[in-house]
This record gives structure tokens, sequence and C-alpha cells, in this order.
């Protein structure tokens, strides 16, 4: 997993209320289990038209958004169906942080599990990074993990929190593998023991 630790980008506003994991990628390409190249289907039920051409009224269609790295939305993004197709596809766009009001549990955990950094913030906080980011591509933000801020288009620097482990396991790169691979010379210890202890099990 992609190590998050700060990053300097565009931030795009995408002012809707309940962004749903479907509307994020739709039913029809979750057959893969490939983490990458699910970035093009990303949000194509409002991205595109029927015809397979893009929608210019769509914020990431449009030329100041299109290598945004950031988002900023609405309150309860990510509700719906727990696929975690939903981050997949928003890292293989390109996006690293999603900020909002608030989030659904399972899309909020399964973030951190793909090197998608979720913010938290309140609503008038929102509203003016709202403000800031339709600014165009001089909305550029500096997301800093490691300080747990975000400093704004003009300077201002505004506070955040994620819980530490969380913050960890992001600043480190490490999902639930790689927290685990960390451990590795005590689980190997532990089977040398057990291959004495009970080598039945090791036939």
């Amino acid at each position: 997993m992609d190590k998050f630790t700060k990053i300097r980008a565009v931030a795009a506003p995408l002012p809707i209320t309940n962004v749903d994991t479907d509307m994020i990628i739709s039913q029809n390409h979750l057959r893969t289990i490939e983490r990458t190249g699910l970035g093009k289907h990303a949000f194509s039920n409002i991205r595109y038209h029927d015809d397979g051409s893009e929608r210019d009224d769509f914020v990431l269609n449009k030329p100041a958004y299109r290598n945004a790295e950031i988002l900023i939305s609405g309150e309860n993004f990510g509700c719906g169906s727990s696929r975690e197709h939903a981050p997949w596809a928003l890292t293989d766009f390109g996006l690293r942080c999603i900020i909002a009001p608030s989030f659904a549990d399972i899309f909020y955990g399964n973030c951190f599990k793909n090197g998608l950094l979720p913010i938290k913030l309140p609503q008038d906080i929102i509203d003016d990074l709202m403000e800031d980011a339709e600014q165009g591509a001089n909305a550029i933000f500096t997301v800093d993990l490691e300080n747990l801020e975000i400093t704004r288009p003009d300077g201002e620097v505004v506070s955040f929190e994620i819980d530490g482990f969380r913050q960890h396991c992001l600043i480190n790169g490490l999902d639930d593998i790689g927290l685990t691979m960390e451990r590795s010379e005590k689980i190997s210890a532990f089977e040398e023991k057990q291959k004495i202890q009970q080598p039945w099990l090791y036939k």
C-alpha cells in the first residue's frame, strides 16, 4: 500500500450529500478482484453520457480538476453497500484524500486499508474549503498527515483528527497484510517452536 505523509494538490469540489458506493463505482464493474483499472469507471453514472462520452459539467472532467488528488464532498460519503471496490476506484483514479463532514463507517475503514485518507471536518469548515476548491487550478491544498493539518490556498491552517493507529498505518503504508508482516520474525519463531512441540501439524 502506498504511504501517505504529505500531499500538495488541487482539490475538486463535489457538493453532493449521500454519495453512495454505487455512485462511486457501479455494480457493473464489480466483477474484478484487481485493484487497478477501476479508475476509468469511478463515478461513471454521473461522469459519462450513455454513449460513453464525457459529461462536460462533471467536476472531474473539467481541465482544472483532471489531476485533482483531493475531493471535498458532502456528509455521509461512501454510504450504501460495503464494496471495497469504491476506494479502489478512487485511488486508481488518482485521489488520495476525501474531505467531508461524515463518512459511512465501512467505507471509512476501507479507505485506510487502501491508502486513501478520509478527513472529517465540521460543515462550516467544509463550506469554506468547498469555496476554496471552486477556484479551479488555483485550489492548491497541502494535506499533512504527520502534523494533522490542512493548509488552504490562502495559507490558513486547519487542524483535523485521525485515530493514532490509523495514522501510523497510512504514514507507513501498512494494510492488514503489512501489519502481519511486521511480526514475521515472531511468527517464524512460533512456527519453529510449534514444529518441535506438535510435529504432526506439519506432516
